[in-house]
């Protein structure tokens, strides 16, 4: 059973409701009425008044578990605004601002999903990456504990690894140009609890590096072991069952023959599933290779470290992956 099939019935059952600001664009309708008819979740789509026109001429309609939202003229918007105002008003924003900053479709739905009237969103069919980002930073912002939010991608390998996982989590692979160590720290934690809502099994943890255990030394080793540090430290602070390692080298986090040969005694024993990388320039290179040389499938960017479940699409997305994209910030929203 692949990834996707897999997390489609981990949703069914569960009634996430998922907002998609994204109305405009017939692939966000259709996947919000197939979304429903597969149980993911109920989904609000919010659109105009001609949108919605357009979307029954096209033969989708409201049903039990989808509604269609006219955010310009919704009831919701006072309350919304208020307490965008009182988010951002330290920031030097008025309420007049407040409110016509609301009037995008993009903060509209975060604050929704910040006020509890939907789990969780899905967007970026057709707003940028930037666009989504800000959004989600400016209202519903970072989850407690976390300062850092990240991006990880889920690699569904063609074969099992060494260790025997066939699904790892690469992250940072899509926000962090250059992480520092306690960013790197957030972007482990945050990966680690992204696999835990979508994957079975121990959250094993590996930070990446061209050292392992001492057998280079360089600043970017340096950066790299520091992270674990503070990491394990975090870890048996909030008493969290995730094992940590590092520095390794990807051979020494994923073939236990190695591992026994270059570490021992690491707690992973070469069976890590979730491999961090000390910047974005190796996570985005290495995800690409695994997925266009090993034919691994390569899910993501999905959002983590957030303080509410927002997802990102590539604006190439078809119906299918936003329908996938949708059942994942379902599970994150557990």
């Amino acid at each position: 059973m692949n990834f996707t099939d897999k997390i489609m019935r981990q949703c069914r059952g569960r009634g996430k409701t998922i907002v998609l600001p994204e109305g405009q664009d017939p692939r966000v309708v259709k996947a919000a009425e197939k979304s429903v008819e597969l149980g993911a979740a109920n989904v609000i789509v919010l659109m105009t008044e001609e949108e919605r026109r357009q979307a029954e001429q096209s033969r989708v309609e409201e049903t039990e578990g989808l509604r269609f939202h006219d955010f310009l003229e919704s009831e919701y918007k006072q309350e919304l605004a208020e307490e965008f105002y009182r988010l951002r008003q330290k920031r030097g924003i008025t309420r007049e601002q407040a409110a016509e900053t609301l009037q995008d479709r993009l903060y509209f739905a975060n604050m929704l999903v910040r006020q509890g009237y939907a789990d969780g969103l899905v967007g970026g069919s057709v707003a940028s990456t930037p666009d989504m980002l800000r959004a989600a930073f400016h209202c519903v912002g970072t989850a407690p504990g976390i300062k850092t939010g990240s991006s990880s991608f889920v690699m569904d390998l063609a074969q099992p690894a060494a260790g025997g996982e066939d699904t790892l989590i690469y992250a940072d692979c899509g926000v962090n140009p250059n992480p520092g160590p306690e960013e790197l720290v957030d972007i482990a934690l945050a990966s680690a609890k992204t696999h835990k809502a979508l994957l079975a099994g121990t959250q094993r943890v590996a930070f990446l590096s061209f050292s392992t255990k001492g057998s280079a030394e360089h600043e970017l080793v340096e950066k790299v072991r520091r992270a674990t540090e503070l990491t394990r430290e975090r870890v048996s602070r909030e008493g969290l069952d995730v094992l940590v390692d590092g520095e390794l080298q990807a051979d020494a986090a994923l073939v236990p023959e190695v591992a026994n040969s270059k570490c021992p005694d690491s707690p992973l024993q070469g069976r890590a599933n979730i491999l961090i990388f000390p910047d974005l320039q190796a996570g985005n290179i290495c995800y690409k290779i695994t997925e266009r040389l090993a034919g691994a499938m390569a899910y993501g960017p999905i959002l983590q470290g957030m303080g509410k479940a927002v997802n990102d699409l590539s604006r190439g997305c078809s119906v299918e992956d936003i329908v996938g994209v949708i059942a994942i910030t379902a599970l994150q929203a557990e």
